[in-house]
Formats: C-alpha cells, sequence, structure tokens
C-alpha cells in the first residue's frame, strides 16, 4: 500500500509539494517523510513579488514536527533555491514552517499552547528538545503579538507590582482595565515605568493623554509617574491595598507588644484577617487577645471599622466617615496607626474616589497570582526578559498569529 498520499494529505500539503517516502525506524522511535516538489516546478521569490522564478538548486532541510503517537516525527525536504531577476538567488519559504525555524508550524502551535500551562523545562523534556529551542519559539510568537498589540482604546488603566526574585526584585504591570488584559510590563518599580509605560502607547497606536482613570496602590513611585507622564489621569487607590496600610500598622503594634507581653504570641492570622474567614480557634484567639492588650484592641478596631468606610451611601457620606476615622486615629497614642492615618489622609482624595469609579486591582491580583504560580512551577526566571515573556503570553490576550499554512508559497506550473 502507498502511503505517501495519505501523510500528504495529514501534513495538508498542495502542490507541488507532497510526501515521496516515509522512514520508520521502529528501534529508534522516529518516523522521517520525505517532502518533494514535482518536476518542473516555479516559485515566487521570498524577498520580492516576483512570481514563476525558475529552480536555481536545492538544500536538504529538516524540521521537528509533532509525534506519531510515541515517535519522534519529522520533515524532511528538498528546499528550492530560486533565481530572481530582482533579488538574485533565494531560498524559498515552505507552508509548512516559519522561515528560519527547525519546528514545523503544528509543533509551534502545541508548543505555545503547552507553554501557558507548564514550566518552559518540563516542556522541553516531554518534547525532548532543548530549553532554549522552546525559548525562541515563544519569544518570536509573544514579541510579534506584543509589537501589533493596539492601544488606541485604552482610557483605563490599574498599575500594580509583582514579585520577580528574592530580595525586593520587581517587574511592573500595566492593565487595560476594560479589556482585562495585560498591555506592557517592565522590569522595576520606580516612577520611570510609567514613562516607559507611555511611549509603549505612542508606539501602538495609544496616546497618554487619554488614559483618564488609572487604579494603583498608594505607592510614591507610581504616583508621581502618572502625575509626570499621564497629565489627565485621575488617580483611584485600590481598596484593597488601603486595608493593606492597616493591617501592617496593626502588625507592627502586634509585634511592639509580644516583646512587651508574651501572651500575644501566634495571634497575628487572627487579627489580620477578615472576620468572616477566621476558624472557631482563631476567633477564640481574638477575643482573648484584644481582652487582655488595650493596644491590639484599639488598633484591630481602628482596622475593621474603616472597612465601613465602603458601605457608605454615597461619596458625601465617605467623606465624612473618612474625616471622622482619621481624627480618631490622630489622637491615638500608637505611633504605627498615626502614620496609617497620616499615609490615608494624604492620599484621601484617591481613597474616595472609589465611589466615582469602582475601580479596584482586583482583576490585575488575580492575574498576578497566576504570573506567581508560573513562577513557582517554574522554581523562577533567570532573566527578567523571561518572565515578562511569559506573564504576556499568559495575562496579555495576545493574537498569536502563525502564518498561514499554504499562504507563504505561491506556485505555478
Amino acid at each position: 500500500m502507498d502511503t505517501n498520499p495519505l501523510f500528504t494529505a495529514a501534513l495538508g500539503l498542495m502542490p507541488p509539494w507532497i510526501v515521496v517516502r516515509t522512514d520508520f525506524h521502529a528501534d529508534q522511535r522516529l518516523l522521517e517523510m520525505h517532502v518533494d516538489f514535482k518536476v518542473g516546478a516555479r516559485f515566487s521569490c521570498p524577498g520580492c513579488t516576483s512570481v514563476g522564478c525558475a529552480v536555481h538548486d536545492t538544500v536538504e532541510k529538516r524540521w521537528r514536527h509533532m509525534d506519531f503517537f510515541q515517535h519522534q516525527a519529522f520533515i524532511v525536504a528538498r528546499v528550492p533555491r530560486v533565481q530572481c531577476p530582482n533579488c538574485g538567488v533565494r531560498l524559498v519559504d515552505v507552508p509548512w514552517a516559519r522561515s528560519g525555524s527547525g519546528f514545523t508550524l503544528m509543533m509551534e502551535g502545541l508548543i505555545m499552547e503547552m507553554a501557558r500551562a507548564m514550566p518552559v523545562r518540563n516542556l522541553a523534556q516531554l518534547l525532548r528538545v532543548s530549553d532554549n529551542r522552546v525559548w525562541r519559539v515563544i519569544k518570536h510568537y509573544v514579541d510579534d503579538a506584543v509589537s501589533r498589540t493596539d492601544c488606541s482604546q485604552v482610557t483605563a488603566i490599574g498599575v500594580d507590582e509583582t514579585s520577580a526574585k528574592k530580595r525586593h526584585d520587581y517587574i511592573s504591570c500595566f492593565f487595560d482595565m476594560d479589556a482585562r488584559r495585560l498591555v506592557f510590563a517592565t522590569e522595576g518599580r520606580e516612577h520611570q515605568v510609567v514613562a516607559s509605560f507611555a511611549r509603549f502607547l505612542g508606539e501602538h497606536k495609544g496616546d497618554a493623554s487619554a488614559v483618564t482613570e488609572v487604579s494603583c496602590d498608594m505607592s510614591p513611585a507610581f504616583v508621581k509617574g502618572v502625575r509626570e507622564f499621564l497629565p489627565k489621569a485621575a488617580v483611584t487607590f485600590d481598596r484593597f491595598h488601603v486595608a493593606k496600610v492597616l493591617g501592617d500598622a496593626v502588625e507592627r503594634v502586634r509585634r511592639s507588644e509580644w516583646r512587651r507581653d508574651k501572651t500575644v504570641k501566634g495571634g497575628r492570622f487572627a487579627l489580620l484577617k477578615n472576620p468572616i474567614n477566621l476558624t472557631e480557634r482563631q476567633r477564640e484567639q481574638l477575643r482573648d487577645i484584644t481582652a487582655r492588650n488595650a493596644a491590639l484592641a484599639e488598633v484591630y478596631r481602628m482596622k475593621e471599622t474603616f472597612r465601613d468606610l465602603y458601605r457608605q451611601e454615597d461619596i458625601h457620606a465617605a467623606t465624612g466617615f473618612l474625616k471622622g476615622w482619621i481624627a480618631t486615629a490622630m489622637n491615638s497614642t500608637l505611633k504605627p496607626l498615626i502614620k496609617a492615618a497620616k499615609t490615608i489622609k494624604n492620599r484621601s482624595k484617591g481613597i474616595l474616589r472609589w465611589y466615582s469609579t469602582r475601580m479596584t486591582n482586583a482583576v490585575m491580583e488575580g492575574l498576578n497570582s497566576l504570573l506567581q504560580a508560573a513562577k513557582r512551577k517554574a522554581r523562577g526566571y533567570r532573566l527578567h526578559s523571561t518572565f515578562i515573556t511569559i506573564a504576556y503570553l499568559i495575562a496579555g490576550k495576545l493574537d498569536l498569529r502563525a502564518a498561514s499554512p499554504f499562504s507563504c508559497v505561491r506556485v505555478t506550473h
């Protein structure tokens, strides 16, 4: 039985390309599909629009294809070089692979799908290829998709940092809050990262002056960057990061009290968690600690009372509530609570803007959790660039275009 037509159809080959021979090596778990073109075929030049160029000579090339059951599969082909009147002798593009790649398009598609769900090292081991080859494929498609990003509709963004390595090493992520996708990522978290984002917008059909809403934490660097490089943007401080300021105040008071009174040991999570999420044991700890320690009782009460800010009927009620809360906190004798109150007072405009925008970083935090999960599975990334590439792949909703399998070669007989 002649199986060559079957493999020709399975690979989706069109004339003049045909499978002329298959070599199956069971002992090596290897399948080679030899592809050739019909005698007399003429090809278009890959460098210009010239068609019907005569074949000058051929070069044998080899591409890794998707596995045939448990066997590695390869396409081996005589690739013609054409004599173009404009470009000289040029190697033609083949319809089953991207120019310069050692993988077929179908194999690269499989790599991109699997890279979303598993570490590159594990993926490379599964495919029995080197990590570097897999990374080159991922980087090619991600870089190409990012270069085609259309930012013309970006008007509301969220900014957050995510840990890249230990010892306060971060990348900053900029999200389109309407499309819920990662638009831009760069290393660092200083105010200049906003300048980099503004330049990215300008290079991708966007406009920094079109951004009118920004959701971020209370980082002075982000606030400064938005003020300088996104001139028409109003800032809404993420409510969960505002709560974190008070959580940090509670923790500092707890540590101070622990040095004086060892009986408060073990109450950290009881004091910091949302009351509705406490276990019964933690509820008992909380009641015991707040009954015996006045300082922790005060800072905990102020932390929980602040939650009511986001339950007010309108911004006028919230403004009055916030002023009263700040005044009460400022009269405390607890330095961490006073410091938190000053921070909240200085950022009160952005905090209260939540009543107009209802913007939070919840979507970003969810995407960041996916990025951190990917980082943990990969046991970290040595380079920022690789982490950023994975961030785009996971959270960027990229348009990962591959060349149409039969569009890159035009043939005349």
